[in-house]
């Protein structure tokens, strides 16, 4: 019967044992996992700043309104970066550590186990020496008597540790369905309260991108490339690369409508000249 008992109490034990591993197995897995998150995100926070950065020294190289809209755009980015910042710092205080703390607990379980399996241990080899005993000598009841006591003993040390490590594992259990609930809502929370801030730090830096007046920088940068007094200039070039006849050409054609007139008017008296000439010449003919 005590036996059958010692039995019972052994499989209970590792139960519980079993209960108390796989929460150290699995609860280090997921501390590992949420540490590289963290981790990963930090990282990513980092690649930011060093995209806020170029983006900063670029748009020093543009045109008025670009220039102002990446600036806008740079500065919400730099924003979301310090609500990463935060999200990082949480996620290590609510998540990580709280997880990372199980380790301690842990350890302290498996002491609680490892009193129990003494005392069980002890209180099976008490069992087994009374019954040697008893086949070896069943009339001397003095020493029967003593390895009953000894045997009383030992379970009822081993009832007592077994009863303290079923109230601690209990209390292990609640406290792990309750911390399970609080590290995953407190991540899904910081999570939530990441994903708000920055839902409105990207719709504000999709309308500075938007507010960029392309015709005004496209204006911008032609003015650039053509100086006010570009057309005069240009007038100036083509002048010079003419020649001395189309200069010259071109100077007697601009000089204006009074030169045109009287240049057709002297063509008019020289033809009237060369008329008179013709008709005196007539004349003489006939008179001889």
């Amino acid at each position: 019967m005590l036996r059958r008992s010692l039995e019972n109490r052994d499989a209970q034990t590792k139960q519980l044992q079993d209960a108390v591993t796989n929460v150290e197995k699995h609860f280090g897995e997921l501390c590992q996992i949420f540490a590289a998150y963290v981790r990963k995100t930090a990282r990513l926070r980092d690649k930011a700043d060093l995209l806020v950065n170029e983006i900063n020294v670029y748009a020093s190289t543009e045109t008025p309104n670009l220039k102002q809209g990446l600036k806008n755009f740079a500065d919400e980015f730099a924003k979301l970066q310090d609500y990463r910042q935060a999200e990082v710092e949480r996620l290590e205080a609510k998540v990580v550590e709280p997880l990372k703390a199980y380790g301690t607990i842990v350890k302290m379980k498996r002491d609680d186990l490892k009193a129990t399996l003494t005392a069980r241990n002890r209180e099976a080899k008490q069992l087994n020496q009374l019954e040697r005993t008893r086949q070896r000598n069943p009339s001397d009841r003095h020493v029967i008597s003593q390895a009953e006591t000894e045997l009383q003993r030992a379970t009822m040390d081993a009832t007592r540790t077994t009863r303290h490590l079923e109230e601690t594992i209990d209390n292990f259990e609640k406290q792990k369905i309750k911390d399970i609930k609080t590290i995953f809502s407190e991540f899904i929370t910081i999570e939530m309260l990441f994903h708000g801030k920055a839902l409105e730090v990207y719709t504000a830096a999709y309308q500075n991108i938007q507010k960029i007046d392309e015709e005004e920088d496209l204006e911008a940068f032609r003015n650039s490339l053509y100086p006010p007094d570009y057309s005069s200039r240009l007038d100036i070039v083509r002048a010079n690369s003419k020649s001395p006849l189309q200069r010259s050409l071109s100077a007697k054609c601009l000089s204006g409508t009074g030169q045109v007139s009287t240049c057709q008017l002297r063509k008019d008296q020289q033809a009237d000249d060369d008329d008179e000439e013709d008709e005196d010449l007539d004349v003489t003919e006939e008179e001889n």
